[in-house]
């Protein structure tokens, strides 16, 4: 009888029985597919949605669906998200935070027969509405949940034939359990039906009582706690994928330490910021007294920009976070944020709004001041012209050799991709050709790199990554204990930040003959 099996699954120098013996052998060389770099993790507030969860959102459609409007208000989460998509971002995972106090709005049907809840705090909620008409089968009931902006839900054809109890019983099971794979539950809202018998009546339910949880979110509150369960703010971004994140409108200096330590652990890219109308001469020293020296965050300094909020049509002052999350998430992870243009910015603090009288643009020395700081500003113009952007495309760290966007970025991709698809070779025997398998993988992902322009050389031929995994770096002493270790270089493309053009010129200079 004719054996198929996994390779590996018998010892094949042991056999007894006369057969063949079909292995199936997996592939040796295990392929890496780099990880995304555009995904955005924001935590803010919202009047509706799940709390303390991140939720996956693409579109500003999506926001609305699971988060509902953007507000006018400080830490508001559907703001960052528009500004972002506003820079072409279209890859988030967003967190709602409240400061405890929110609560469902509801609505109560006759006496104690059935209470609708909103599925969600907030008071998104306040807009619902649930109707009970007749069915469109002979003695039932529909019931239509009903919410502005979004399709309604409608359950017809229900408690055929029932009366008293038994009617609300069967309406509160549709609504929470669904009717049919074409009608599953409620998204909006659950029902409890409680003992009243009274019939059913063609009317409709506004819904009343919900709120935010506003009132009392601070800073603290968007950082969140940690831990292995119930992880709220930041914290629920952990183990999401997040190639860059901030939390909304937090200015809290000494959070900072703690939003670096999370960006260390996740290998992300922090935007933080200081609080609107910061000063260029003591942005410095608070950075430097609060010890911020990090290649994890980027320190934006705290000159705020003025942008137009099309769902409330009014011009607001609104953190630079969202621009600068939303413009790196859209540039492959080599590149830096300096000098690229940025988008729906109609003014800042600084420079004031367009068309009405400008209060000043930043001088060389202020510029100094903030960058040899390692503080990151938005202004205009910029080197490429009269447009917004980030002036520096830096990080928050005081060294040349680390200091850039592109350091921070290619870092965090590389070791996030290699910790994402070389563990499977943990467990395989050590021999020559594991560390062929090992340095065949390692090439083949930096070399798909280099094709797609992400490393590259100044000189032509030269590979810009260097793989080790033989026995020159895995001794005896180590392997025997289990040990197998693969050094990796790799050299990282420079941003040309400095662009210096020699210009002679003078009636008395000659000139070589040329040919074009």
């Amino acid at each position: 009888m004719v054996q198929v099996v996994p390779s590996g699954s018998i010892n094949t120098t042991a056999l007894i029985v006369p057969d063949l013996y079909v292995q199936i052998v997996s592939p040796q060389i295990l392929a890496l597919n780099g990880v995304p770099t555009n995904c955005v993790g924001i935590v803010g507030t919202a009047p509706w949605g799940p709390v303390n969860t991140p939720v996956v959102a693409g579109t500003m459609g999506d926001f609305a669906t699971n988060f509902g409007t953007v507000m006018n208000r400080t830490h508001d989460l559907g703001t960052a998200m528009a500004i972002c998509v506003g820079q072409n971002a279209n890859n988030f995972r967003l967190v709602r935070v409240t400061d405890g106090t929110d609560t469902a709005a509801s609505a109560v049907v006759l006496t104690n027969c059935i209470t609708y809840t909103a599925k969600y705090t907030g008071s998104l909620g306040l807009g619902l509405v649930v109707t009970h008409s007749a069915g469109s089968a002979a003695n039932s009931w529909r019931v239509v949940v009903s919410m502005p902006g979004l399709a309604p839900e409608v359950f017809d054809n229900l408690a055929v034939g029932l009366t008293g109890n038994a009617v609300w019983l069967a309406i509160a099971s549709a609504i929470n359990n669904g009717t049919t794979a074409l009608r599953p539950a409620s998204k909006l809202v659950t029902a409890a039906a409680g003992a009243g018998t009274t019939a059913v009546a063609a009317a409709s339910y506004p819904f009343t009582g919900g709120t935010d949880g506003v009132s009392g979110v601070t800073d603290t509150t968007l950082v969140g706690v940690d831990g292995t369960t119930g992880r709220t703010g930041m914290y629920a971004l952990r183990g999401q994928g997040t190639g860059l994140f901030f939390l909304a409108d937090v200015t809290t200096v000494s959070t900072f330490t703690t939003q670096n330590a999370f960006a260390l652990s996740e290998s992300t890219y922090g935007i933080v910021v200081t609080a609107a109308g910061d000063s260029v001469s003591t942005a410095p020293g608070v950075k430097s007294a609060a010890g911020i020296d990090t290649y994890a965050l980027k320190y934006m300094f705290g000159d705020w920009i003025y942008w137009y909020d099309q769902v409330n049509a009014l011009t607001r002052l609104v953190s630079p976070q969202g621009f600068v999350a939303g413009r790196l998430a859209q540039l492959s992870p080599q590149q830096s944020s300096l000098n690229k243009p940025l988008y729906n910015i109609i003014g800042s603090q600084t420079s004031g709004v367009a068309g009405t009288s400008q209060a000043g643009t930043y001088s060389v020395a202020a510029l100094s001041a903030l960058g040899s700081a390692g503080i990151d500003v938005i202004c205009n113009p910029a080197p490429g012209g009269n447009f917004w952007a980030v002036r520096f495309g830096h990080n928050a760290s005081s060294s040349a050799a680390i200091n850039g966007d592109n350091y921070t970025r290619m870092t965090n991709y590389i070791t996030t991709t290699v910790a994402s698809g070389m563990g499977g070779y943990v467990g395989m025997v050590v021999n020559s050709k594991l560390f062929q398998s090992i340095r065949a993988t390692m090439k083949q992902f930096l070399g798909n790199l280099m094709n797609q322009g992400i490393l590259g050389s100044l000189t032509p031929g030269q590979l810009p990554f260097s793989v080790v995994c033989d026995t020159s770096n895995n001794p005896f002493s180590r392997t025997s204990l289990g040990y197998v270790q693969c050094d990796v270089a790799v050299q990282y493309q420079a941003i040309n930040e400095k662009f210096i053009v020699n210009i002679q010129g003078g009636q008395t200079v000659q000139v070589a003959k040329q040919t074009s």
